[in-house]
């Protein structure tokens, strides 16, 4: 937790209970929290604080999140700050919408904090390693300045491979490209897509892939009705048996038991 420890993040959403049952949480992580009441609160305070990362719901009056996105990630003081949306609508629909807003996550309500605290580490350490050419580049004098530059260019890369290539996996997990069809449609080659994905999600396409129909899945099985073969179907699986099969794998529970225990399986 140490990468989290006096990280100044700003938490922007318009219900009180929702910020402070974050901000508690964000507090014993050692963070140093500020808050903002909408969309337009937002901007203003992150030009003044320039966080190291905003919580930013997406539903509020004023100024949605999507709107709030774009003005931050257009203001060359706040666009290096990556943006992370909560809500209670995190259909792929919704996720996609929050990615071509300029937003680098989406963590759905109510919240998992186990899941917070790994989505906030991994954006956190990608920036600090966006970071470092500009504070490497200053022992230019020392030497090594050009192979951080090809270091800063490498992981720009991967960051942009990896989010051209999820907003296609997110919004076809019925139909998903194989990993071949992904990498072309993004501009690169198989290995060099898995490697982006390794670089900024810790999973190669596959496993990343399989983790969002499964959580993808928990959401359907939790807040709709949808027939569990349907939702299979939805998340990419041929058949109910083998999609049962891997929702228990990944949860402990076959779907019909998840579903009829009534309450939210943890996602870790």
């Amino acid at each position: 937790m140490e990468i989290l420890n006096g990280k100044r993040v700003l938490v922007i959403d318009d219900v009180e209970a929702e910020r402070l049952l974050i901000t508690t949480y964000l507090q014993h992580q050692g963070c140093r929290v500020y808050h903002a009441l909408d969309g337009l609160d937002g901007i203003h305070k992150a030009r003044l604080i320039v966080p190291d990362l905003v919580l930013m719901d997406v539903d509020m009056p004023r100024c949605d999140g999507y709107s709030a996105c774009k003005l931050l990630n257009n203001d060359p003081v706040t666009a290096g700050i990556p943006v992370i949306f909560l809500s209670a609508f995190s259909a792929p629909k919704q996720r996609i919408q929050g990615l071509l807003a300029g937003g680098v996550d989406f963590i759905g309500k109510p919240f998992d904090f186990d899941e917070v605290s790994l989505r906030l580490q991994v954006h956190l350490r990608y920036r600090q390693r966006s970071d470092e050419p500009g504070d490497a580049a200053m022992t230019d004098a020392v030497g090594g300045a050009e192979e951080v530059l090809v270091r800063s260019g490498e992981a720009h890369l991967s960051h942009v491979l990896f989010h051209s290539a999820r907003i296609h996996l997110l919004s076809n997990l019925d139909e998903a490209p194989s990993v071949q069809d992904l990498a072309r449609l993004v501009g690169t080659n198989a290995k060099r897509l898995n490697t982006a994905f390794k670089e900024c999600a810790g999973a190669t396409v596959y496993e990343y892939l399989r983790e969002e129909r499964m959580k993808e899945a928990w959401q359907l099985l939790r807040n709709t009705d949808t027939s569990i073969n349907d939702i299979a179907a939805q998340v990419g699986f041929s058949n109910g048996a083998n999609f049962s099969t891997a929702f228990r794998e990944r949860f402990g529970l076959a779907p019909s038991k998840f579903r009829l225990s009534g309450q939210g399986c943890p996602i870790e």
